[in-house]
């Protein structure tokens, strides 16, 4: 689905020079706003924040000025909070806005700092179409589906805390090659890096290409290879599911649903989750949150990999083996998933290298369908995530006794799917750097297409194969998706960074996975030990794995030096900013001002020394930010010594040449006041 791209020149800017310490926000609003567009960012900013009074002021042209105070005693005067920020400078302005789930908002964030790898975090699926496809009737049934569900009407905003922006429409562009076009594979990597610019709307495409003719008893029927492709940040697979149920319905009923917006959505679910107390989860999470010294790396330290990107390896358990896993399961009182479990706490356990007890951790996958809100498990989004599970293996105690533990402790983290990592290292005091876990396991919950729909298809002539995975990411060093096969046998799929772990020791940890859950169903006594299920892998090699990159420290580099009398212009470039705007900015930007670049990993608490010696005496500061690095811009901005004569020009999230024109636009205006 190619999106609803934003028309170029919807960036629009904002100047702010701070005043004291009791004056009023003021903020000029400039650029690409119209009248009406500066009206529903005043009307949304009353309606979010109702501490604050807030007035709107309209001059020549695009220039209107936005004055808020708190409305509350004289002596707290209004602040800039993030949330305020975002809805200052959210596009299209007074857009309606979601928060992100736990899991979403971490997905989010690291594709939002890591831009220039696009692939980041795209998932692709594929499956054949046989009998006639109709390109025309098969993109409407396409844009029905997105005309009735909000969350593939959305993009992100990274401003502040991320979240989902929704689009009263987000166009479907179905491409569709012939068979001699290019190759599959060509196609499916193609597609992939091309990625997504997250602040377009939507977030999901697809590609289809001719196959060749297929006999299916019948005569030779048309085929085609259909490819989709979406971002984690908002959908997983079993989402994708749910809205190609709907999709199918749509193709039958000639390409259109009836009826409008199906509820409950995201937004739903999002003031669902606003309703939940916190208490119960954060006595549970105090107590079952990975201690700081948990093992959670699938390998022994090594050196750096040489390698980048992300990769998968597969492998699977026959119908047989996996049948005889489900009755060892099921002996213990547990399913297949809890012996995926004990399977992977044991390569952890080996991994760390220790002898005695060992406490390790990893995530598993919980749903968040199954919650007190009606409708939910047919909300297609991201509603749950990854919860860290935390369980002792120790080579003397039972193996029962392990299966048992790691089967009641997902029990137990299934009440709060909502609980994200944040919450989890706040409450548990780890900090912002802890890990939790360094792998994650996932177990197939898709939901199959009915019979009916199935039926319906047939009649028409087509017949439509299973989607499978064909291209995953993982946030993670690894993460390991387990599904059953049509013929009962249990695939395997570990998604890994190539930078942690290189391609032989991923193969590796997966093969003896693999190797032990065939093991597991030698073990039937209630008395053998976690040691005796460890001696099956006696002789392998323990795989590799690459430290985690550190973070960076403050970094001011200058891009050029201007007149010695001339104003600074400081470019502060958070995790987050659009890749290549400074650079744009820099290139076309010809006054005499000195242009300097500010990476700051953490929020400033002084003015950075290497800007304040920039600086000198006389020398106004600009800070520019775009996007998240407008916050830290104005934040910057009230940090400078006293009497600094400081301007702050802030840009909403857009592509780079917006972004650097916004900005141009912005110190345009400020320097035009001292001519």
């Amino acid at each position: 689905m190619s999106s609803n791209h934003s028309v170029p020149g919807t960036v629009h800017y904002v100047v702010h020079e701070p005043g004291g310490a009791a004056s009023p926000l003021v903020f000029e609003l400039r650029g690409p706003l119209t009248a009406a567009g500066a009206e529903r960012i005043a009307a949304r900013i009353v309606e979010r924040h109702r501490s604050l009074h807030v007035s709107l002021e309209s001059h020549t042209g695009a220039h209107r000025t936005l004055t808020i105070t708190s409305s509350g005693a004289a002596d707290h005067p209004a602040q800039l909070s993030p949330q305020l920020l975002a809805d200052l400078l959210a596009v299209p302005p007074g857009a309606e806005t979601v928060p992100l789930s736990g899991a979403q908002r971490g997905l989010a964030r690291e594709a939002a700092a890591r831009q220039e790898d696009r692939s980041r975090h795209v998932e692709q699926l594929a499956w054949t179409w046989t009998g006639p496809l109709d390109t025309s009737r098969f993109a409407a049934a396409w844009q029905s589906v997105a005309d009735r569900e909000c969350v593939l009407r959305a993009s992100l905003d990274w401003v502040a805390d991320p979240r989902m922006v929704l689009h009263e429409r987000a166009a479907v562009n179905v491409v569709r090659h012939s068979r001699a076009a290019l190759p599959w594979t060509d196609l499916v990597e193609r597609d992939r890096a091309q990625g997504f610019e997250l602040y377009r709307a939507g977030l999901m495409r697809l590609t289809l290409l001719d196959g060749p003719p297929a006999d299916t008893g019948g005569g030779a029927q048309p085929t085609t290879r259909v490819l989709l492709t979406y971002h984690r940040a908002l959908l997983d697979e079993r989402a994708v599911h749910l809205l190609l149920r709907e999709f199918y319905r749509a193709y039958l009923s000639g390409g259109a649903l009836p009826g409008g917006e199906r509820r409950p959505d995201v937004r739903d679910h999002a003031r669902w989750l606003a309703r939940q107390g916190t208490e119960a989860a954060r006595t549970f999470w105090t107590r079952a949150a990975p201690p700081a010294e948990a093992a959670v790396s699938p390998g022994r330290a090594g050196g750096p990999t040489g390698q980048r990107g992300s990769a998968q390896v597969q492998r699977r358990l026959r119908s047989a083996q996996s049948l005889r896993l489900r009755a060892w399961a099921a002996g213990w009182g547990a399913g297949e998933s809890s012996a995926l479990h004990v399977a992977w706490a044991l390569l952890l356990h080996r991994a760390a290298g220790v002898r005695g007890p060992t406490r390790v951790s990893f995530g598993v996958s919980v749903p968040g369908r199954d919650i007190a809100l009606p409708g939910a498990a047919d909300v297609p989004g991201l509603l749950g995530g990854s919860l860290p599970l935390t369980v002792t293996v120790d080579p003397q105690g039972s193996l029962g006794a392990l299966v048992r533990q790691v089967r009641d402790a997902v029990l137990d983290m299934t009440a709060y799917p909502w609980v994200s990592d944040e919450l989890i290292r706040q409450w548990s005091g780890r900090g912002e750097g802890g890990v939790l876990s360094d792998t994650a396991l996932v177990f197939d919950s898709r939901p199959e297409l009915p019979a009916a729909v199935r039926s319906e298809l047939a009649t028409q002539g087509i017949r439509v194969d299973v989607p499978h995975l064909v291209r995953g990411d993982t946030s993670l060093a690894l993460t390991l998706v387990a599904r059953h096969a049509p013929d009962g046998g249990l695939g395997l799929t570990a998604l890994y960074d190539r930078a942690v772990l290189k391609d032989a020791d991923a193969t590796q940890a997966l093969s003896q996975c693999v190797h032990l859950l065939c093991a597991l169903a030698e073990f039937p006594d209630p008395h053998t030990s976690v040691g005796q299920v460890l001696r099956v892998l006696q002789g392998a090699v323990v795989p590799s794995a690459a430290p985690s990159t550190q973070t960076g420290q403050d970094a001011l580099a200058t891009l050029r030096v201007g007149q010695p009398d001339a104003d600074v212009i400081c470019l502060v470039a958070d995790a987050g900013v659009v890749p290549g705007a400074y650079d744009l900015f820099a290139r076309h930007h010809d006054g005499p001002e000195t242009i300097v670049v500010l990476r700051c990993p953490t929020p400033p608490r002084a003015l950075p020394t290497g800007l304040d010696e920039a600086l000198g005496r006389g020398r106004r500061l600009l800070l520019c930010g775009c996007g998240p690095g407008a916050l830290t811009a104005y934040r910057i901005a009230w940090t400078a010594a006293a009497g600094q004569d400081v301007v702050v020009i802030m840009t909403s999230i857009g592509s780079a040449a917006d972004s650097a024109s916004a900005l141009s636009q912005g110190l345009r205006t400020v320097l035009a006041r001292s001519t």
